[in-house]
């Protein structure tokens, strides 16, 4: 151990002479060295070797040796699961801290995991940075994300993995890193409002935590999924870096990973693509009840990565390595505060014929709203057993669209709008509702749940809508299955709006000069007008 005590000092040589390029049996190139809060990332060229700290934080435990070769194993073993081509093996480094080998043989002195290294371009986190993040890259890493929560482990309910209490305590154990660091009141109280809210929220939420972990829920997930252990390879969005040091925070519901990468995006700066990602997720799991938790793990995930920062101050190095963890910690600290102030909650319906616009403008109001996007076309086809994309091969007002199919489907559609709003979230329910009683089954909802109702009208010509549909036709890819002979039947069959119907309508038609964001404030306005009771 080193003079000073700290366990951590006394691995500082063996970091040191690591950096030589005349350690390794390889050609080294562009030697690099990156640290965080539990370790040291060295970067050779081709390979990357990743030593452990000898630290305990209680939640992590690396201060011996043998934890440390342990927990080298374990990393290998998970991570292999979402990226088998950058793991590669555990090294055992030998000799001494000052001289040490990397050959096989002699006794351990350390070990590190060794890895493919790839460009630090490719990190999402960096691509966020240059405001390079696309929205194909958030729907690539929706479809990613769900496929990884469909294939991972579930826990057994008897097995007493993703207990309520247990997830409590984790988030009551970030206050107890953070609260010694702080000494502003203005910080400390606002500690002290999170703390409370959690506390509440836990209340309030704790029958909610256990049915989701009875109906499957928790699974070994990746654990620490953010932007900055994503990265892209060949095309591809790969994670690494999931989290084997303790099994706890890597047995989690589901919705607990995904409100990680939510509440990251968020952070770096992207509101609309968090909410692009939630959606598409949910679109792809029919995952809606999450939402009743959700809110609570966004806080908690501000909650981690704000003790991640105040962990690191220890191990600054310069008033400016200070000044920029303290710009981290209140950066989460507000989002963390943000979270716990739900946004107004609004029904939204649309209304019009297929090929006018209105998943297109679902979606877009949608990002900008914070709101949750519900379709009809998804939903139709997962109450069958049907993947979004499938060519189901209904006939017009047969199979998966006969009048009995579509009640059923509209009955879904209300049962998720009670679901998403109850849990605190405006919802825009992605429909044709063609006939009054369709739109006033909704209408009459609203009023049961006393929230804002809007209609918004999706309009466009006839040459326009075909143009569209045999556009999507081409295309392929898209959950609706209609072409020109169910437009012609829409056309014919639809209701037109009654006046007394008027009242709660936002019009929009391809040929106005409107933008997203103007139309995205008058449905704003609407809201806050209806919920103001204006």
């Amino acid at each position: 151990m080193a003079q000073d005590g700290n366990p951590v000092s006394a691995q500082l040589p063996l970091v040191r002479a690591l950096q030589n390029p005349a350690v390794y049996e390889h050609a080294v190139t562009g030697l690099q060295l990156l640290e965080t809060h539990i370790s040291w990332v060295i970067l050779t060229g081709e390979y990357v070797y990743k030593i452990k700290k000898a630290v305990n934080f209680g939640f992590l435990d690396y201060s011996t040796l043998e934890k440390r070769n342990f927990y080298c194993q374990e990393e290998l073993r998970l991570n292999r699961r979402f990226a088998p081509q950058l793991y590669l093996d555990v090294v055992a480094i030998s000799g001494t801290a000052e001289r040490p080998s990397l050959r096989e043989g002699g006794e351990p002195i350390e070990y590190a995991v060794r890895m493919k290294q790839f460009p630090q371009s490719g990190l999402l986190s960096a691509l966020a940075a240059s405001n390079a993040l696309m929205p194909e890259t958030i729907d690539a890493l929706a479809l990613l994300v769900s496929a990884m929560h469909a294939t991972v482990d579930r826990a057994d309910q008897h097995a007493g993995r993703g207990l309520p209490d247990d997830i409590h305590h984790w988030v009551m154990e970030n206050f107890e890193h953070i609260r010694p660091a702080l000494h502003e009141a203005q910080q400390l109280q606002q500690l002290q409002q999170i703390e409370s809210w959690c506390r509440q929220e836990f209340d309030d939420k704790q029958a909610a935590l256990e049915r989701r972990r009875c109906d499957g829920f928790v699974r070994e997930c990746h654990g620490d999924l953010h932007l900055g252990n994503l990265t892209i390879i060949d095309g591809r969005i790969t994670p690494f870096d999931g989290i084997e040091f303790n099994p706890q925070l890597r047995w989690i519901d589901v919705i607990s990973e995904i409100a990680f990468l939510v509440m990251d995006i968020r952070d770096r700066g992207y509101p609309r693509l968090a909410a692009r990602l939630l959606n598409a997720y949910l679109q792809h799991t029919g995952d809606y009840s999450g939402l009743a938790v959700l809110r609570y793990y966004l806080v908690y995930r501000a909650l981690v990565r704000a003790k991640v920062a105040i962990l690191r101050l220890p191990q600054t190095h310069s008033t400016l390595d200070e000044q920029n963890v303290w710009f981290e910690y209140r950066s989460y600290m507000e989002l963390a505060a943000r979270n716990v102030r739900p946004p107004i909650a609004a029904l939204i319906i649309t209304y019009g014929v297929s090929g006018s616009g209105k998943s297109y403008y679902a979606a877009q109001l949608a990002e900008r709203l914070g709101a949750i996007q519900v379709r009809s076309d998804v939903e139709r086809k997962r109450l069958h057993g049907y993947a979004a994309a499938a060519d189901t091969q209904s006939d017009l007002k047969a199979g998966i669209y006969s009048a009995d199919a579509s009640a059923r489907t509209y009955q879904q559609l209300a049962t998720l709008a009670r679901t998403v709003i109850e849990a605190g979230y405006p919802v825009i329910i992605d429909a044709t509702f063609l006939q009054f009683a369709q739109r006033e089954q909704f209408r009459q909802l609203s009023v049961s749940l006393d929230v804002p109702f809007v209609l918004l009208q999706c309009e466009a010509d006839r040459d326009t809508l075909s143009a569209r549909i045999r556009n999507r036709q081409t295309v392929g890819g898209d959950p609706s299955e209609a072409g020109i002979e169910v437009l012609d039947a829409q056309l014919a069959a639809r209701e037109l709006l009654l006046p007394e119907e008027m009242a709660a309508v936002l019009s929009v038609n391809s040929g106005m000069e409107i933008s997203i964001k103007d139309l995205h404030g008058q449905l704003v306005e609407s809201i806050q007008a209806m919920a103001a009771g204006a």
